[in-house]
């Protein structure tokens, strides 16, 4: 039984990681202002949700890591702006912010899915956009601030002020439109979870 549950498990991340690595690609392409959006976050709330807290933060480092390849390649022009100059400090913030909100996710569903599992499935993917966002934001306004503020004309952003730019320029359209897109399909994470719940059982 507990070797089933664990193939179950892998063949569960193997799936959620092969649509992350696709909608990360994706999304690369899909900009608002000089951030992409971040259309993986709906199978790193399904991951945490079914497989838990280390599902979701292990599909979480799956994101960050291709965040950061793409931004090491050139392929996203603005992560690659910060790596070149702080690639520490933009190493951690891509990392950070993403295994921590699948992480965050995953949390926050097991805490409230006994009360109800439709409650549980919204807060945790209203939980993934937030702390992404979250983190992103603190990140830039305290670790690669210097490397921003230096290349605001670069961004588009000549004229605006440091806590602006992050807030608004960067994480604002981004953030409701990925909040917005988890909340939504918030209501097929139960019937999704039920359904690999009674696989487990079989």
């Amino acid at each position: 039984m507990n070797t089933s549950k664990t193939t179950l498990k892998l063949v569960e991340l193997a799936i959620l990681t092969a649509i992350i690595i696709v909608f990360q690609s994706l999304g690369a392409i899909v900009h608002i202002g000089p951030v992409s959006i971040s259309l993986v976050l709906v199978p790193i709330v399904v991951g945490g949700c079914i497989i838990g807290v280390g599902g979701g933060a292990f599909l979480g480092l799956v994101f960050g890591v291709m965040t950061l390849v793409g931004g090491i390649s050139g392929a996203d022009g603005f992560t690659n702006i910060l790596f070149t100059d702080q690639p520490a400090a933009t190493s951690f913030i891509c990392i950070a912010k993403a295994v921590l909100c699948g992480a965050g996710a995953g949390a926050v569903f097991k805490l409230l899915k006994d009360k109800n599992l439709y409650l549980a499935s919204l807060a945790a993917a209203a939980a993934a956009p937030i702390i992404n966002t979250g983190i992103f934001i603190l990140g830039g306004l305290f670790l690669v601030n210097k490397t921003l503020e230096a290349n605001l004309a670069n961004f588009g952003a000549e004229g605006m002020t440091l806590v602006y730019f992050v807030i608004i320029g960067c994480a604002g359209l981004n953030f409701i439109a990925e909040f917005l897109l988890n909340v939504i399909v918030s209501p097929a994470i139960p019937t999704v979870y039920r359904a690999v719940g009674n696989q487990k059982k079989s």
